[in-house]
């Protein structure tokens, strides 16, 4: 078994900002030289989530709408009143998506759905440098 550390770095504009992670993480796995195995994905920061979606502007603007419904930037956060930073709302959204995905490969290929890419959402309500971190676990 071989185990391959690795860093994606993503520059966001914040407010739910939604970017796809799919080429770059599948370079990475390639890059690993490793055949067969899974990659584990997590995201370095509470104010960001990663997830699969199929990457299309209708979807990309229903999965930002949705967040804005059920944990509105308006909303009344404890942590507001005693962080400056006002982003309760922007933790609470990471929470519910979470920090992580494992995405299995084979023959040095993610495999994903014909309609599945790999996102990473930023939550934060200020611009952002990410980074995104990969462990790449397989065999030849």
């Amino acid at each position: 078994m071989k185990i391959v550390d690795k860093r994606i770095h993503v520059s966001t504009m914040g407010n739910t900002d939604i970017r796809d992670l799919t080429e770059a993480i599948a370079q990475e796995v390639k890059s690993a030289g490793i055949q067969s195995g899974f990659v584990h994905l997590f995201v370095a920061g509470a104010t960001g989530g990663i997830t699969t979606i199929e990457y299309e502007p209708g979807l990309v603007e229903d999965l930002r709408q949705m967040f804005q419904r059920i944990v509105p930037e308006e909303g009344m956060y404890q942590h507001n009143r005693t962080h400056e930073d006002r982003n309760g709302h922007s933790h609470i959204r990471a929470s519910l998506l979470g920090p992580s995905l494992t995405v299995p490969f084979d023959g040095g290929d993610l495999l994903l759905g014909k309609w599945q890419q790999v996102i990473f959402v930023d939550f934060d309500n200020r611009p952002r440098e990410r980074e995104i971190l990969l462990r790449i676990v397989g065999a030849n």
